[in-house]
């Protein structure tokens, strides 16, 4: 690889200044990499504080009587935080840790990413904090419904559009289009995305993430001169986005070593044969039961001796404690925010490229969009064509991506936000400020 650059070496400098905390919070990291991008570009100031800062949130309280007879009231939110280019998307999550803060930085990593891929969208977040292991089917629809009425005139689909994410699946999806539905009189598929194909869905929706990661590593291991054949490509996580990426690279020649669940991986350095283990979809937490000459705990895993890493699991998992220590040459975000401020800062010093989540794992939001697309003009589209259109938009964003991350000799972070943010600047500037 080439030697640091100044300007990385500027970036490195002004980043370990700022002392960004390991635990800082997805809104801080979501500000921080902002400010960062908008020092490289000359727009106006007064768009960028604009952005740092949602344009709603909305919270609730969300009552449900349990099974036991007894009433429990959750609280849920929905962070919509700016819908300059269209209206608002993002994922909706039931999770313990669900707070109104992580919301708005989760919404504005959604903003740059649909900017990213020049998606008509703005970004959103929301969620409820609750632990749904802990609820009954029964219990997940009512809870399910009951929030969909608490938030049914901030949403729509030009309003405000949801998605699966964290503890949601597409049945949730089709219980919260079903309740808005009936609410409205009609039926209205396009309220969210990443149904059951059956109600409206997508093909291809739950395999987009994954897919998206895996063409982007692809089209990173050749930028940097490797063969794909020759490639050995470590994965933390095997759910649907690491499962995903990691079934693609194998099937395209790659040689994938070692993945993970939350109990640990599996590591043969000959190469897994990646779709005789069980994703967490067909078999939660079995991937230990898969027969490899090693295992590996999820820490060993991103230490490994491989060229291209990919944490999908987990945010934070690359941190300044393991940085140094990372082996790979590459480093592909699969999860969101799996690298800390000061990770980047030190991945920046050792020249270690870093493609960021808003890029590389955008697939499930392009998708998302074409199933808006097939759901407002009530066409369904096949899987081929789903496959086929990502394939299109994501080498597009990585052009543009590549573009301004060669011509401006900044890190691969940076680059994706410099687009991100000259996109929405300039839908910011044009529009103007309502007085």
């Amino acid at each position: 690889m080439s030697s640091t650059s100044t300007t990385r070496d500027d970036e490195t400098r002004a980043a370990t200044r700022e002392e960004p905390s390991e635990s800082e919070s997805a809104l801080e990291t979501a500000r921080r990499q902002l400010q960062h991008a908008a020092d490289h570009l000359d727009i106006d100031r007064n768009v960028v504080e604009r952005l740092k800062h949602p344009k709603k949130v909305h919270e609730v309280t969300v009552p449900i009587e349990r099974e036991t007879g007894e009433v429990e009231v959750y609280t849920g939110y929905r962070a919509q935080h700016d819908s300059v280019r269209g209206p608002y998307k993002g994922g909706l999550r039931y999770h313990p840790d669900v707070t109104r803060e992580e919301c708005v930085g989760l919404g504005m990593w959604m903003t740059w990413k649909c900017a990213v891929m020049d998606i008509p969208f703005g970004g959103a977040k929301g969620g409820i904090a609750v632990n749904p292991k802990d609820l009954s089917v029964d219990e997940k629809e009512q809870l399910t419904r009951r929030f969909t009425d608490e938030i049914r005139t901030v949403i729509g689909p030009t309003k405000d559009i949801p998605a699966p994410d964290m503890g949601t699946d597409p049945q949730t999806m089709a219980w919260l289009m079903d309740a808005y539905s009936m609410q409205e009189g009609e039926t209205i598929p396009g309220v969210v995305t990443g149904k059951p194909p059956v109600v409206g869905g997508s093909e291809g929706r739950d395999e987009a993430p994954g897919r998206s990661v895996a063409i982007v590593a692809r089209e990173a291991i050749d930028y940097y001169g490797k063969e794909i054949e020759e490639t050995s490509v470590a994965v933390q996580g095997f759910g649907s986005v690491g499962a995903n990426a990691a079934m693609l690279l194998d099937e395209w020649g790659a040689n994938v070593v070692a993945v993970s669940d939350v109990n640990g991986g599996v590591y043969d350095p000959d190469g897994l044969d990646t779709h005789a283990i069980p994703s967490h979809h067909e078999e939660a937490e079995a991937v230990m039961t898969h027969e490899a000459p090693e295992t590996v705990t999820n820490d060993e895993l991103l230490e490994l001796d491989v060229d291209v890493v990919i944490p999908a699991a987990i945010g934070n998992v690359l941190t300044a404690d393991n940085a140094r220590d990372v082996a790979a040459d590459i480093v592909v975000e699969g999860a969101n925010g799996p690298t800390t401020t000061a990770a980047s800062a030190i991945f920046a010093e050792r020249d270690v490229p870093v493609i960021p989540d808003i890029l590389a794992n955008a697939g499930g939001v392009t998708v998302s969009y074409f199933e808006w697309l097939q759901d407002i003009n009530r066409r369904a589209w096949s899987l081929d064509r789903v496959n086929e259109e990502l394939e299109t938009e994501m080498l597009d964003a990585w052009g543009d991506v590549r573009e301004e991350f060669e011509a401006r000799d900044v890190t691969w972070r940076d680059a994706a936000y410099i687009v991100a943010l000259s996109r929405v600047a300039e839908a910011h500037e044009t529009r103007g400020l309502w007085p």
